[in-house]
């Protein structure tokens, strides 16, 4: 008896170290994605996707790994922190990210727990741009456009894709980033959005048996636009995770051969 015992503790104390080893993983997913109405004058564009970094520091690793990639812009998905973070660590962050690139943040539902004015301010002071319902729009020496578009947080209904849309004007390779995944409930294929880049599911984070409230995050093929879920880079509730590994990406847009893709 007293040998089952030890011999359930010693599992259960390895399944706990696993379980951080999970969520505080430095680990960069790199994806190429083609797109056939990819503006070709731009060659390609690198993104560097970073969501739900919430109570972690982005480590070392991250940042000198992305910096040697060099990516034209560095976004950040919302919940950058949590009530009880110290703003002290978010500048950290941001002068960190600030390296890498240009930084652009979306809201997060968890932004909201601190206050968010002072957090406006940090941003603001670290020169990051905040996409709230807005967008920025990126032009080749050919007139062709790329362009990021924003908005606030669904889940406090503060989104207003319309906003954001009209922002865009009626032209451009577009790329939306969205906290919360479920905007794809309220974009239509005639909005020509083609990418969307997202988080806050933290791809379920514990998964017990193989189950969780959310799936795992990935790349979803949809009839209205493609999006990218992201697992996310910290965690909530408890600094453990089970099944959906922290993440960080590195995107690559590139116009699709068409030629070789029939």
């Amino acid at each position: 008896m007293i040998y089952l015992i030890a011999l359930a503790l010693i599992g259960g104390a390895g399944l706990l170290l696993f379980m951080l080893r999970e969520a505080f993983a430095d680990r960069i997913i790199n994806k190429e994605l083609s797109f056939p109405e990819f503006p070709e004058s731009f060659g390609e564009i690198k993104l560097f996707f970073i969501s739900d970094i919430h109570r972690r520091t982005v480590s070392e690793t991250i940042i000198g790994e992305i910096k040697e990639k060099k990516p034209d812009l560095v976004i950040i998905g919302g919940d950058l922190l949590e009530k009880g973070v110290p703003f002290d660590r978010v500048k950290k962050n941001l002068l960190s990210l600030k390296e890498c690139g240009p930084v652009y943040f979306v809201w997060g539902n968890n932004d909201y727990e601190v206050d968010y004015h002072q957090l406006d301010a940090l941003l603001l002071e670290c020169g990051v741009k905040i996409l709230d319902n807005t967008a920025l729009s990126f032009e080749s020496a050919e007139g062709e456009r790329f362009i990021l578009l924003g908005t606030d947080d669904l889940s406090k209904e503060r989104h207003r894709l319309d906003l954001a849309l009209e922002d865009a004007g009626s032209d451009g390779f577009r790329v939306l980033v969205s906290h919360d995944p479920r905007i794809i409930n309220i974009i239509e294929k005639e909005q020509n959005i083609h990418l969307v880049l997202s988080g806050h599911t933290h791809g379920g984070q514990i998964h017990i048996l193989g189950y969780s409230p959310y799936e795992k995050g990935r790349i979803k093929v949809l009839p209205q636009t493609t999006i990218l879920i992201s697992n996310g880079y910290g965690t909530t509730g408890v600094p453990l995770r089970l099944g959906a590994k922290s993440e960080t990406h590195f995107i690559t847009l590139k116009k699709a051969d068409i030629l070789a893709s029939k």
